[in-house]
């Protein structure tokens, strides 16, 4: 039997993509002693840390090196205090470190050098109970995704929703029609997925492996840092579980079901995959407690070719698309102003909205399908959607797999490629 590789390490070596969130990391250590970056192990946090502006002058603790870390750890608050700009990667390995942080920057009183520490993790720091606390009022924090469309195609950037929301609806046709992303096929950008690796240099035969292997790594070595989990066997099975229902509502007692284990437990194993970025929840849009719709969240994966290769699936289907504009969706949603929300809509009735953007008073219901032709019929859902609240959304889109922009009333359907 071949021995499985370990993935690389979370950096490129090829040049890197540019990024959509350097500028805002940038922004960020330009107010804020300590910037925390996190997201999905192999996402490419310290290789966006390693490029210039951002590593001028400074040096890097590796705390993935137990030898490094251990040195570092042994005399961490005089290595704080030291006045030299740090990186420190992988911080979740060690929590301790999160409290050395507070008491460097307490330390420094009102002279608090701004960017003085960018801090990278492979968690959620602000979901684990040890550290959570710890940096309030003295750190700003940033998610990063897996690479978007654009990202991938060297554009630096999220899909186009900051200008739609800004955009008289009537506008929307003529403003999507002026665009540099070009045309592609929804499969492959499934396939490819946002891992900068396996997007940019593997071929399309090695994935499956490196999947394998990315899976196993972090089983093996990084749940440890998270959480105690006795069965691996029924962790991994929940893992598959949760894949295979990409795009739909997030029912812990379904998947309960499938391995065979108390819904007490499937919350705690989803809420540690949530905080290691394996999986990601949208909630539902609920204007009122009143609201007749359905609460519950709808259940995505990390990374969309990694959610597809969980499954043991190997053609992409439409859930996996509608997890490639969920990713970028909370791509521009971690990076924007104002941080706007991301959100699903069912009603009783079973009308349903795949994705709702709430951001500054403005809102935007938004279907995604892989049909190459479509109709008034497939405009139904955001339809019922703006009836039910005229004076909060104006128009909707419909992203398809086709090649025109069309108009159906107050909804344009338009190429997803166009938008993405």
């Amino acid at each position: 039997m071949a021995t499985r590789r370990p993935p690389p390490p979370d950096t490129d070596t090829a040049a890197p993509r540019p990024r959509a969130a350097a500028a805002r990391v940038q922004a960020l250590a330009g107010v804020s002693p300590v910037v925390v970056v996190t997201g999905l192990r192999q996402v490419g946090k310290s290789t966006l840390l390693a490029t210039p502006p951002l590593s001028a002058g400074r040096r890097r603790i590796d705390f993935d090196q137990p030898a490094e870390r251990a040195a570092f750890m042994a005399d961490v608050d005089a290595v704080l205090r030291s006045g030299t700009p740090l990186t420190l990667d992988e911080v979740q390995r060690e929590p301790g470190v999160m409290l050395a942080l507070k008491r460097a920057v307490d330390a420094m009183g009102t002279r608090r050098r701004r960017g003085q520490f960018l801090v990278s993790g492979s968690a959620n720091l602000l979901l684990l109970r040890q550290v959570a606390d710890s940096l309030a009022g003295r750190a700003t924090y940033l998610t990063l995704r897996p690479l978007t469309r654009r990202e991938r195609l060297g554009l630096g950037s999220t899909g186009r929703w900051s200008a739609l929301l800004a955009t008289d609806p009537g506008d929307w046709p003529e403003l999507l029609e002026d665009d540099a992303a070009p045309a592609a096929d929804w499969r492959d950008t499934v396939l490819h997925g946002g891992f900068p690796e396996v997007a940019l240099h593997l071929a399309p035969a090695a994935r499956a492996d490196w999947f394998d292997g990315y899976v196993a790594t972090w089983l093996d070595r990084d749940l440890r840092d998270l959480a105690v989990i006795q069965d691996l066997v029924d962790f991994r099975r929940v893992m598959q579980s949760a894949a295979s229902r990409i795009g739909q509502l997030a029912n812990q007692s379904a998947i309960a079901s499938d391995v065979g284990r108390s819904q007490v437990a499937v919350r705690g194993w989803l809420a540690v995959l949530e905080t290691a970025y394996f999986i990601a929840r949208i909630p539902a849009y609920v204007p009122s407690r009143a609201a007749r719709v359905a609460k519950t969240p709808k259940l995505f994966w990390g990374d969309a070719a990694l959610g597809l290769h969980m499954a043991g699936q190997r053609e992409p289907t439409g859930a996996h698309f509608e997890n490639v504009v969920a990713l970028d969706l909370l791509a521009w949603r971690d990076l924007a102003p104002g941080r706007p929300e991301i959100l699903h809509w069912r009603s009783r009735s079973q009308a349903e909205v795949d994705f709702v953007i709430e951001h500054e008073g403005a809102v935007l219901p938004i279907e995604v399908k892989t049909s190459r032709t479509v109709d008034a019929r497939d405009v139904r859902g955001i339809e019922a959607f703006l009836a039910t609240y005229p004076k909060r959304a104006r128009a909707g889109v419909l992203l398809y797999d086709g090649a025109e922009t069309r108009q159906f009333g107050r909804v344009v359907a338009v190429p997803w490629w166009r938008v993405l």
